[in-house]
Order: structure tokens, then C-alpha cells, then sequence
């Protein structure tokens, strides 16, 4: 990041209409420079919070900083905010200059002002030569980098992007993504991205904020949400994951024993969390760490056999009816219905509080 201070600040906002709570309570800062990713299912809060970044929602209470600005009752206009929606909202009947430079006309800057900056942001996107075109004439990407770039040529202090690549193709949003992530890293513009997406989030972000019903449940570096997830709601949002049920036995220096009928044994398992012995819980089983091993304490039934090119990913129903998913590199074949013995590595596991 570019280590020059908040670009960004939430205290307390909430917002809600009228008996619909859609934002919580919520303090956020997002440094200067920074990309941080808004994760969570529909309806979680997520485009609300963008909204009132944006200025087009008020907070129903907090406020809202932008540098050392308060602008939690700042009408849209008098924010310097980029924004690029899922819908691209170009104008049809206008060319990609013309779009690109759209916001700079309603600013009433100079034409060769207007025509210098459109042209360098176009050069941004990899769209040089592009502006006399119409935008009917434009794939879906080329679209795309049109509303990116008319959302990046008027200098935004803080660049917001709602759910941009959902139009796209896997191929192209794939290209699309790397894209972006090659922007950010050259320039280093501070962006609040919103998906639902989890692979998304993890190829874009700096950070990413997991929310749910209007809060963040947690935030961090991907890395570390994936390895230390608060709770069973962000160990589930965040890559593949085995939840088995599991109460606790004891606990000490943050390690439990626990109980897991569907295992069918006590197990050893990492535990930052402060838990009460007797307490309901979930272990946490990511899918690449477990292993086949014919010594292997857990006998299984293989339901389902996925091959993804280098990984293959193995349904497994446990004795009692419960069903995992193990991944593992590609090689020997395992059958459909062959009974097979799993086994772990106690340092991989994990017990969360449910949420």
C-alpha cells in the first residue's frame, strides 16, 4: 500500500429501511492504495456499503470519511467517487471517447483537456486507438474497459467496482481479472470491489471483508481468512471446506479435543477461539488435507469421483452418513464405490465457533 494514511473511513454507519436493517453498526478503514474486496452472498450488505460511499444512500446513522473529508451527508455529486457497474451503464448513442470523457464534460473541462485525458486513460485500459468506435461495435471485455476507464479518467480519490465482470464469460473474466490486479499493482488506486465471487476475491484483493446480514464478519489478508477463519460462516465462504459437528472435550494453548460423532473418535485440532468444554462446535477439514492411506483411521465410501485437470476432487459418505470432499493431485484411479481409509495431519485441522 501506499503507506499515506486512510483514503477511507466507516464509524458506526448503519443504514436501514424503515424495519430492514441492510448495514449494522460498522467501523471500517481502508488504507490509501489499497484493494479491498467486499465478500459475501446476496444481500449481505455488500452494494449498500457501496452505495453510501458512492453518496447514493445516506447513512441512517455514523458517519463516513473520505481522506479528511466527512461526507456522510455530502450529496454524490460533490465526491470525487469512480464507480463501474455490473451493467457497464455506457451510453449507446456515444462513442468510447465520448463515454470515457463523459465526466469530465459534466466538470465543463477544456476539450483539449478532455480529449488529452480520455486518450491516456483509453492507453490505460489497452484501448488505444479505440474512441472514435461505437460502443454497440465492442465485445463485452472491450465494454467493460470502457467503463473502467470513464470511471478512471476523472482521478476518483476512491474507486468502487459492483459486481463488474458478472456479464463476462469465465475465459474472459478470468483475462479481465489478471487485468485489474496489473492496474492496481502499476497504480495503486484505492478500490472497494464487491463479488460473490471467492476465486475472485482471492486474485484481486489486498484484503477482503467477508459479510454477512449487513456486518463484516471478518476482515484480513486472504491467507489469513482462509487459515484462520473466525467462525464456520467465513470457513465456508472462503474455499472448499469440510464442517463436521464436534463438542469440545478440553482446550489449551489454543489447541482442543474434541469429540466428532461422524468421525467417530476424539480428535486433535487447532483452536484460537475460547470455547466452553461440553460446547457444540465445528471442525474444520479443508479438502486437500486429507489423504488415502490403506492405514488410515476412517473408513469411507467414495460417492463421486471429479477430475479437474491436475487435482482430482473424491466425494466421500462417512459410516454414519455424513460426506467430505478429499482433493488430491491427479494419478492413481479410484473407483466410484470402492471403500477407501482417509486419514490427517492434526496440525491441518481446525475448530471454529458455528456461525
Amino acid at each position: 500500500m501506499s503507506g499515506i494514511g486512510q483514503a477511507l473511513r466507516f464509524d458506526g454507519a448503519t443504514k436501514s429501511y424503515g424495519e430492514m436493517v441492510a448495514l449494522q453498526p460498522t467501523d471500517l478503514s481502508v488504507e490509501a492504495g489499497e484493494f479491498l474486496t467486499l465478500l459475501g452472498p446476496s444481500g449481505s450488505g455488500k452494494t449498500t456499503l457501496l452505495n453510501l460511499i458512492a453518496g447514493y444512500a445516506e447513512p441512517s446513522g455514523g458517519s463516513l470519511w473520505i481522506g479528511s473529508r466527512d461526507v456522510t451527508r455530502l450529496p454524490a455529486r460533490h465526491r470525487n467517487i469512480g464507480m463501474v457497474f455490473q451493467s457497464y451503464a455506457l451510453f449507446p448513442h456515444m462513442t468510447v471517447a465520448e463515454n470515457v470523457g463523459y465526466g469530465l464534460t459534466v466538470r465543463r473541462r477544456p476539450a483539449a483537456e478532455i480529449a488529452r485525458r480520455v486518450e491516456a486513460a483509453l492507453q490505460l485500459v489497452e484501448l488505444a486507438g479505440y474512441g472514435a468506435r461505437p460502443i454497440q461495435n465492442l465485445s463485452g471485455g472491450q465494454q467493460q474497459r470502457v467503463a473502467l476507464a470513464r470511471a478512471l479518467v476523472i482521478e476518483p480519490d476512491v474507486l468502487l467496482m459492483d459486481e463488474p465482470l458478472g456479464a463476462l464469460d469465465r475465459q474472459l473474466r478470468r483475462n479481465v481479472q489478471l487485468e485489474l490486479r496489473r492496474l492496481h499493482e502499476e497504480h495503486r488506486r484505492t478500490t472497494l470491489y464487491v463479488t460473490h465471487d471467492q476465486e475472485e476475491a482471492l486474485i484481486l484483493s489486498d484484503r477482503v471483508a467477508v459479510m454477512r446480514n449487513g456486518r463484516i464478519e471478518q476482515i484480513g489478508k486472504v491467507a489469513d481468512l482462509y487459515a484462520n477463519p473466525a467462525n464456520s460462516f467465513v470457513a465456508s465462504f472462503i474455499g472448499e471446506s469440510n464442517l463436521l459437528e464436534a463438542r469440545l472435550v478440553s482446550q489449551e494453548a489454543g489447541r482442543a479435543e474434541v469429540e466428532v460423532p461422524a468421525l467417530r473418535r476424539h480428535v486433535s485440532a487447532l483452536a484460537p477461539a475460547r470455547l466452553t468444554p461440553g460446547e457444540t462446535t465445528r471442525l474444520l477439514m479443508r479438502p486437500e488435507h486429507l489423504f488415502l492411506d490403506d492405514a488410515g483411521p476412517v473408513e469411507a465410501m467414495v460417492m463421486e469421483v471429479v477430475y479437474l485437470g491436475e487435482l482430482t476432487a473424491l466425494r466421500l459418505e462417512l459410516p454414519a452418513g455424513e460426506r467430505l470432499w478429499l482433493r488430491q493431485l491427479t494419478g492413481e484411479t479410484v473407483a466410484r464405490g470402492a471403500t477407501i481409509h482417509v486419514n490427517w495431519q492434526d496440525e491441518h485441522l481446525r475448530v471454529v465457533p458455528i456461525a
